[in-house]
């Protein structure tokens, strides 16, 4: 039966547009060939979260806002959709929705083969994992597991079925999943990425189960998982394995960072210009002229040009303002200096343009007119103008720092990116005090650990619910949870930049919290239903 479903599955035109390219009944036993299907599986999200997956996060969240260059980075508004909640079924920055399906195939192939448990097991926790970001950026999604009774793993469920169906997998694996990491065990699923990943189903229960994306309402929900989610926080806290990190917070996410042992890791996808291709955060992110100045402010000449086309929000770079902060260090604006590539920190040369004066960057945004009497400006577009003026416009991140031995390479970046974090399990734990209504010391400590190893101020009270949230944007930018917190928090609706009340094209309607299903997957599916708010794709 399991593989008459597989079958099914990957035959029926309502399959994610995934083939199975192998339908094993016995697996291979050779110990070379099942680890180089489990790479595939542990691999399978590498370009996804290298580019496109980030877009669509951080775009979407008061984290970053789309800008383009009269007519360059326009991309049919693959970009600007996001940042204006107005995203349609055809946007390039939602391409990346049938991987997962295929995530889960290949996942399957393991799990139901006569492989070991413990390749099975591993790879029931990468299930988990595709099926949670389904379910969190889709809503309704498919389980896509042929063991479980009574559904049709072509069919979307439930949103709430499928955060019970995650609990109850990851419960059941995490008593059997490894307790080694590092080495050879770096960037492959364990007990404790199994943890993580359960203390975020946990942390957002409320928002997985309430009647519908749109009548979650942060101010009002309930969240009956807080125990719950405090406890599995306790073990991994308890656990021993993992801390905010021996080295500085902007060494964590630099150049070669899995050399460092980064102990802050819970679980990270592991890149290389050479071998593990599809970091490309540094293009969205530099300065477009950037391959013009020499040095750049990373301070050597880059043999490629910048994106740009992922700037700052001036909210959310208001957040990098606190005394000390060594995470200030992450991010570029006003007059901006070369950087040295050994410390990461600011030197005292002033960085230049192509015209030689100092580079000075804007935290407000200022778009250009679409008509001659300057009346319109371009909030469709988000025209900032092709020029010295229009580049300058917004802070960026120098968080996942760029050097040229990398960026040369296709601009493709050798920073490892991390998924779940140490310092995200303090934070989640303080949060799930605050939201019981018993936080009191012990939130105040959690907190507090962040702000040391930080250097910034320490908090004297403790933490609201806003203080959280404000930490968080400052501890994870670009890490691809903004979007994810501002949800659970009640402020996706939030006014920023360019997602103002007063953009005719910006869209406010609580439906925006999920994503429209990519057009080729419904084409694929006939069955299935956009989600709410959007038109139905065409055929």
């Amino acid at each position: 039966m399991v593989a008459a479903g597989m079958v099914a599955f990957a035959t029926s035109c309502t399959d994610l547009d995934v083939p199975v390219k192998s339908q094993y009944t016995h697996y291979p036993n050779s110990k070379i060939a099942i680890e180089a299907k489990m790479a595939g599986i542990y691999n399978q999200l590498r370009d996804m979260l290298g580019r496109r997956y980030y877009e669509a996060m951080s775009l979407s969240s008061d984290e970053q806002t789309a800008v383009s260059y009269s007519g360059g980075w326009i991309d049919a508004g693959a970009y600007s959709h996001p940042s204006l909640h107005n995203f349609t079924y055809e946007d390039n920055t939602i391409d990346w929705m049938t991987v997962l399906g295929e995530g889960c195939v290949k996942a399957n192939e393991v799990i139901t083969s006569n492989a070991d448990d413990k390749y099975k097991t591993p790879a029931r926790a990468m299930r988990a994992y595709f099926e949670f970001i389904m379910m969190d950026c889709w809503g309704d999604a498919p389980i896509i597991d042929p063991t479980v009774e009574g559904i049709d793993i072509r069919d979307r469920q439930p949103r709430a079925d499928v955060a019970r169906y995650i609990e109850k997998e990851l419960l059941d694996i995490i008593p059997r999943l490894s307790t080694e990491v590092g080495g050879e065990n770096y960037g492959k699923p364990n007990k404790y990425m199994a943890q993580a990943l359960l203390a975020k189903l946990y942390i957002n229960w409320a928002v997985y189960t309430a009647a519908s994306v749109d009548q979650y309402d942060a101010a009002t929900a309930v969240n009956e998982k807080l125990d719950a989610c405090i406890s599995v926080c306790d073990e991994l806290i308890n656990s021993g394995k993992f801390n905010l990190g021996s080295m500085p917070y902007r060494f964590k996410f630099g150049p070669n960072n899995s050399a460092l042992n980064v102990e802050d890791f819970i679980y990270a996808m592991p890149y290389d210009t050479y071998t593990a291709q599809g970091m490309q955060y540094g293009r969205a992110n530099s300065y477009k002229d950037i391959k013009s100045l020499n040095p750049s402010y990373y301070g050597m000449k880059l043999s490629n040009s910048g994106g740009a086309y992922m700037t700052m929000t001036p909210e959310f770079a208001n957040l990098f303002s606190l005394p000390g902060d060594e995470r200030n260090n992450c991010v570029i604006g006003g007059q901006v200096y070369v950087y040295d590539p050994t410390t990461l920190l600011p030197t005292s040369q002033l960085a230049k343009d192509r015209a030689g004066n100092p580079l000075f960057l804007t935290k407000s945004i200022t778009l250009r007119y679409t008509d001659a009497a300057h009346t319109t400006l371009d909030w469709k577009n988000l025209d900032v103008g092709d020029d010295l003026e229009g580049w300058r416009q917004g802070y960026r991140s120098v968080k996942f720092f760029v050097i040229d031995d990398d960026y040369k390479n296709g601009r493709n970046q050798s920073n490892d990116l991390p998924i779940f974090r140490y310092a995200d399990i303090l934070l989640t734990k303080a949060e799930a005090l605050v939201r019981k209504g018993t936080a009191g010391a012990t939130a105040q400590a959690l907190f507090n650990q962040i702000r040391a190893y930080v250097h910034a101020p320490l908090l004297t009270h403790v933490p609201t619910l806003q203080d959280i949230y404000e930490e968080r944007g400052r501890e994870f930018m670009n890490e691809n949870w903004r979007r994810n917190d501002m949800i659970r928090f009640g402020h996706f609706e939030d006014e920023f930049f360019p997602h103002y009340r007063s953009n005719p094209n910006a869209n406010f309607e609580k439906t925006r919290r999920i994503f429209p299903l990519y057009y080729k997957i419904l084409n694929l599916n006939p069955s299935w239903k956009q989600n709410p708010g959007y038109p139905q794709s065409k055929a």
